[in-house]
């Protein structure tokens, strides 16, 4: 499948979703670190969006294309014409929690395929927030399988986590906010997993400040974006890969992919013990507790592959859901 052109969203969407999501979405704050910046010799500001409704980015994208959705749903009922009003995805987690919470506050129905290996506590937020759930197995193949099968039982519309412009230009608006703020930054940087993040951020960025180069930064055990584009060419991530970052184990999708062609300037990868390293250097330089998702880009700043020193930098630090229990540094562990 190869986007069309036409179906890509703008900076016009992105500002238009701003609009949108204006009173709804949190206006999270940048936060800056001292000693982060004396650690990387850079400047870094961090757009915390771990802060955000359901713990992160995801609520942006989510809730520009419900609204969107609900405005058509009304014009058709003015119509006199049946409305279904059911939403359905395929999400390892903060997806799904935010079109939950999206449909809950529109009163609408919204169903989440979850697979078998997701975070425990993102499905227990998904569910907190009113979503019917349906496991299935790892990997994009089973849930996108999953997914059809609801949508033929339900008739529901699909609001893919990252391969619909309509969540992309939502995504955008946390790098709008952020670039707002700070106009002067030569770098922007955020996770990759489908790519509806970055994308977004690059749409922004582009358009905001033509000076920054835009720098996705994945887990080396999940590089599939790497490699498409270094490549040249799109290709997928097989099963559920082993990383840490279980929101990055999805395959880069068909529309931020095409968007990285023409936006992005680079993908990096890190280890799983940078991973690991990131998120205790975020707890203790920045008071931060964010999941292994979010402190990828860190760790590849620590580690020099963004940016060069002395450089203004700006991070969306993705989300905050981090599972307790397992995570590594808390338990005195030591990443693989």
């Amino acid at each position: 499948m190869v986007a069309d052109a036409h179906d890509l969203p703008t900076f016009a969407d992105v500002v238009a979703a701003a609009g949108r999501l204006q009173g709804r979405a949190v206006v999270t704050p940048v936060m800056h670190s001292e000693r982060f910046d004396e650690r990387c010799n850079r400047r870094v500001h961090f757009k915390c969006e771990n802060l955000q409704h359901v713990g992160a980015f995801k609520y942006r994208g989510a809730m520009n294309a419900l609204l969107q959705l609900a405005r058509f749903a009304a014009q058709q009922s003015a119509a006199g014409q049946a409305v279904v009003r059911v939403v359905a995805t395929h999400s390892s987690g903060n997806h799904g929690a935010a079109l939950a919470r999206a449909a809950r506050e529109l009163g609408w129905r919204c169903i989440v395929v979850a697979p078998e290996d997701a975070s425990a506590v993102k499905v227990a937020a998904i569910r907190a927030q009113g979503a019917e759930l349906v496991a299935c197995k790892p990997g994009l193949a089973a849930r996108e399988t999953a997914l059809a099968e609801v949508v033929a039982q339900t008739a529901a519309v699909v609001v893919h986590p990252f391969d619909d412009s309509r969540v992309i230009a939502g995504q955008g608006t946390a790098a709008l906010e952020l670039l707002a703020a700070h106009p002067d930054l030569q770098v922007i940087t955020a996770p990759v997993g489908g790519g509806g993040l970055l994308s977004g951020t690059a749409l922004a960025s582009r358009s905001m400040a033509p000076q920054c180069r835009i720098i996705g930064a994945e887990p080396a055990m999940a590089d599939d974006a790497a490699r498409s584009f270094h490549g040249g060419v799109r290709v997928g991530m097989p099963g559920s890969p082993p990383t840490i970052a279980d929101g990055l184990r999805g395959s880069i999708g068909v529309r931020p992919y095409a968007l990285f062609r023409e936006h992005v300037d680079d993908v990096v990868t890190v280890s799983e013990a940078a991973i690991v390293n990131a998120m205790r250097i975020a707890l203790e330089d920045l008071r931060l507790l964010i999941e292994p998702s979010s402190a990828v880009p860190l760790a590849a700043i620590l580690e020099g592959r963004i940016g060069q020193p002395g450089d203004r930098i700006g991070v969306i630090v993705s989300g905050g859901n981090v599972d307790l229990s397992v995570c590594p540094f808390l338990a005195g562990q030591k990443a693989v």
